[in-house]
C-alpha cells in the first residue's frame, strides 16, 4: 500500500491539471506513480515526462530501452517498474518469457540487447570509472557514442522511478507480470 499520499486526479489544478491531461490523452490513465510525483512534485513530474519524451526521440529503439528498464528495475527490486515495464516490453515486441530473461540480466536470443543490458547493469553496480574493454565491448556489439550517451539517461531514467517507488510501495495499477 502507497506510504504517500495521492490527491485525486480530478481535483488537480495548473501545472499538474495539465500534465495529467496529457498522461491521460496518451496512455489513458494517470498511473499511480505519476499521481504521486504530481502529488507532490509537479516540477518533478514534468521532469520526468520530459526525460521520457526525449528518450523517444532517442536512437535507442523502444525494445532497447525496455531492456534496460526490466534488467535495471530487476536490479533494484523494483515491482511496480517490473510490472509497468513488463506490459511495455510486451508493446515493444517481447513475450513474457523474454521479458523474464531480461529481468535475469542476460539475454541469450540478441547478442546487442545482452551487450547492452550487461552494461547498464554494469553502469547501476560498479564504481568508479568503467574499464576502457567495457565501453569497447558495447561498441563492438553495435552500439554508436550518441548511444553511449543515451544509455545512462535511460539508466537514470529507470532509477529515478525505482527509487520513488520504493519510497513508497506505490500500489500497483498494472498487471502483475507472470
Amino acid at each position: 500500500m502507497s506510504r504517500l499520499t495521492i490527491s485525486p486526479i480530478a481535483r488537480a489544478a495548473g501545472d499538474t491539471a495539465e500534465l495529467y491531461a496529457g498522461l491521460q490523452r496518451a496512455i489513458g490513465k494517470v498511473p499511480n506513480l505519476y499521481a504521486t510525483i504530481g502529488t507532490h512534485a509537479p516540477l518533478v513530474l514534468a521532469q520526468v515526462l520530459q526525460n521520457g519524451a526525449a528518450l523517444k526521440r532517442a536512437s535507442l529503439a523502444p525494445r532497447e530501452q525496455e531492456a534496460i528498464n526490466l534488467a535495471i528495475s530487476e536490479a533494484t527490486g523494483c515491482d511496480y517498474c517490473i510490472a509497468a515495464h513488463t506490459l511495455a516490453a510486451k508493446r515493444a515486441g517481447y513475450s513474457d518469457a523474454q521479458a523474464r530473461a531480461l529481468r535475469s540480466g542476460a539475454y541469450a536470443e540478441d547478442a546487442r540487447i545482452d551487450a547492452l543490458i550487461r552494461f547498464a547493469l554494469r553502469l547501476l553496480r560498479e564504481r568508479g570509472t568503467l574499464a576502457a574493454e567495457h565501453v569497447e565491448a558495447l561498441r563492438a556489439a553495435g552500439y554508436t557514442d550518441r548511444q553511449l550517451v543515451e544509455i545512462p539517461q535511460a539508466v537514470a531514467a529507470i532509477l529515478f522511478t525505482n527509487m520513488v517507488n520504493r519510497i513508497n510501495d506505490t500500489t500497483l495499477d498494472f498487471p502483475t507480470p507472470a
